[in-house]
């Protein structure tokens, strides 16, 4: 959206004049592909990181203004969440070492990153989805203070027709979330690179572009965890869809097209299919106050920057995206890669971008035309489940058979890849180099979202929370050795450094796997669920999930005997249950959680949150903590403090 004054939607007059403008920068762009202005012979890459940025413990921090002004960088803007930035590298012609190039430039701008978050006492990691992020970090008390994005929000919450924004993804587990803004949206970070190609050239690039999704989204995904749940090996293509799903419930059911979409069809001949259908099925979200008329501007002589039609496109959010832009004062197309995730580390996001780029160059030498060769359903679904599986993936290929991604990799994609590299006259070096790191990746079965999902299982016995940091300050401590993920060791309760700090806090270290009853339920229930499960409280909850007591084992002792418990069967838990138990906040220290432990007396404290029961602290937790944390002192907020 750059430095224009872009405003939501406020009535019929504007809508209507906003897309006149609208309609007047694709025929200036079908005016001016037909006149031959945009750059035909020059094939350059260009590169967008995007990064979250953290607190030593692993939590997000919500200062991406103060990181960004002591950056003092141009390249370097704000994202939607408060804890999220961006860094744009610069274009860089595609030839001899642009790869080692971008690499270098890359590390260049993190490093930049890293020193102006040290000054505010935070970290920059680079992951498709942080663990470590929250519910309460989807609300719009998270967005960047910037009218835009405010803008943005108020008009797709007005579009949705309902209040809430709805998620539910299956994967190995399930997660059902709502929020009230599109803030969700943040929770996903994207290295997205960028392809320069001409103007006839364009349809074939962009199908090739299409084919070759599935594979490297399955080869490059690193996005497989969300608030602890085992999801897709790349969340991130379910949770964008949704968070910018602006359809009412009526819209899908007809099957509309959400605005973020893999598309419906091939491109056959002219990029401007793909701007026309975008105007076409999806409504205008935001507008420009100073809109220009580009074919005016052509009339005099000038270059448009067709600023409404770009405006329009940045809220249609493509997976594979045609981009309309300038160089020198030339117009020119691109495809933006926007499938790729960032991380798991420099390395490894410039390997995938030189695969993408190989593989795209050696299709367009060999002057391959994919749409006789796979169907556009196959290419979809290859995206869909490379999103789902990640390196599990069975994928079609374009021979029409069914290949593991492994197989498909080995066999066909590096080769070919190695093979377009060498046509666009890359430095040998980088080739064997980059290409290197995805055969690596191959031969050790190794992704980021593997290592993460194989990290999580590594950290068991601790809870989610406390598991979630722990891998986040592993993948900090491992990108900054500049190992691609494939040589990282698991991330382990020995060498995440954290032991202290994960169990400093109730929701670093309660269980979450509850089993609550109702009030009127029986108490042979409890007693049951109690013998099944071998727990000793149970908590009990309403209609509405709030809740009102606990069941503790020793209120059960008086009813041992045969007889006793005979008469007691069709008795309700509410005359068993302690309708006050012992609650903490779920930011709740130790020592506090200790102190109203030992006052309740009856080893067990619930976690609570807005009345709803979200974890349990037995006095068994407690234990192990304790002879590794504490001897008569406890370590809190930078100072010793005597347990009482």
């Amino acid at each position: 959206m750059g430095e224009q004054k872009v405003v939501e939607v406020t009535d019929s007059e504007s809508r209507r004049r906003f897309m006149r403008y609208l309609i007047r920068d694709v025929q200036a762009l079908e005016r001016m592909i037909k006149e031959g202005m945009l750059e035909l012979d020059k094939r350059r890459i260009g590169a967008e990181q995007e990064m979250f940025l953290v607190h030593r413990s692993g939590m997000p921090a919500k200062i991406n203004l103060d990181v960004l002004e002591k950056c003092n960088d141009r390249r370097f803007v704000p994202e939607l969440g408060s804890y999220n930035i961006e860094a744009n590298i610069d274009p860089l012609e595609f030839g001899g070492n642009c790869l080692s190039k971008l690499e270098e430039e890359l590390n260049g701008a993190i490093k930049i990153a890293r020193n102006a978050a040290k000054e505010c006492k935070a970290e920059v990691v680079l992951c498709g989805i942080l663990p470590t992020l929250r519910t309460s970090d989807g609300t719009i008390e998270s967005m960047t203070p910037l009218p835009r994005y405010y803008a943005l929000n108020n008009a797709m919450r007005k579009m949705r027709q309902h209040d809430d924004f709805r998620f539910r993804i299956r994967g190995t587990e399930e997660l059902v979330i709502r929020s009230d803004s599109l803030m969700v949206e943040a929770f996903n970070t994207s290295f997205q690179v960028h392809f320069q190609v001409g103007a006839s050239e364009f349809p074939q690039m962009y199908n090739r572009a299409q084919v070759l999704a599935g594979p490297i989204l399955a080869i490059s995904s690193n996005s497989s965890l969300l608030f602890g749940r085992r999801l897709w090996d790349e969340t991130r293509i379910a949770l964008f869809q949704q968070s910018i799903d602006t359809r009412t419930e009526r819209q899908q059911l007809r099957d509309s097209t959400p605005r973020v979409n893999f598309g419906n069809d091939w491109v056959h001949k002219s990029v401007l299919e793909i701007f026309q259908e975008d105007i076409a099925r999806f409504p205008l979200i935001l507008i420009l106050e100073d809109a220009i008329d580009s074919n005016e501007q052509l009339d005099r002589g000038e270059t448009p920057e067709l600023s409404s039609l770009m405006l329009h496109n940045g809220t249609v959010y493509r997976w594979t995206r045609a981009c309309y832009g300038m160089s020198n004062n030339t117009p020119h197309l691109r495809i933006e890669y926007r499938i790729l995730p960032a991380g798991p580390s420099v390395i490894d996001e410039v390997a995938n971008a030189a695969l993408w780029f190989g593989l795209m160059s050696a299709l367009s030498e060999d002057k391959i035309d994919v749409r006789p060769l796979i169907s556009f359903n196959e290419a979809k679904t290859n995206f869909f489940t490379a999103a789902r599986r990640g390196l599990r993936s069975q994928l079609t290929w374009i021979d029409g058979k069914v290949y593991p991604v492994s197989e498909l990799f080995t066999k066909f994609l590096i080769p070919m890849a190695g093979k377009g590299l060498r046509q666009s006259s890359i430095d040998p070096a980088d080739i064997t180099r980059y290409l290197g790191v995805i055969e690596g990746r191959i031969a050790a079965s190794v992704t980021g979202a593997s290592w993460a999902l194989d990290s999580f299982t590594e950290l068991r016995g601790w809870s989610r929370p406390a598991r979630a940091r722990a891998l986040t300050r592993a993948m900090i401590t491992n990108q900054k050795t500049g190992l691609p993920v494939h040589k990282w060791p698991l991330a382990t309760k020995e060498n995440t450094g954290l032991w202290e700090e994960n169990y400093l806090r109730a929701e670093q270290y309660m269980i979450t796997d509850l089993f609550t009853v109702k009030a009127d339920e029986l108490i042979d229930l409890v007693a049951s669920i109690m013998q099944w499960r071998s727990v000793g409280h149970v908590p009990v909850e309403d209609e509405n999930g709030h809740l009102v007591g606990l069941v503790d084992y020793r209120s059960l002792l008086p009813l041992v005997t045969h007889d006793q418990w005979r008469s007691a069967k069709m008795v309700p838990v509410s005359e068993f249950m302690d309708p006050n138990p012992a609650t903490v906040p779920p930011n709740a220290t130790t020592r506090e959680v200790m102190q109203v432990m030992k006052k309740k007396g009856n080893g067990c404290v619930l976690v609570v949150e807005e009345k709803h029961t979200i974890g349990m602290i037995t006095l068994q937790d407690l234990l192990p903590i304790g002879a590794k944390l504490f001897s008569d002192r406890v370590k809190y907020s930078g100072e010793y403090q005597t347990i009482e």
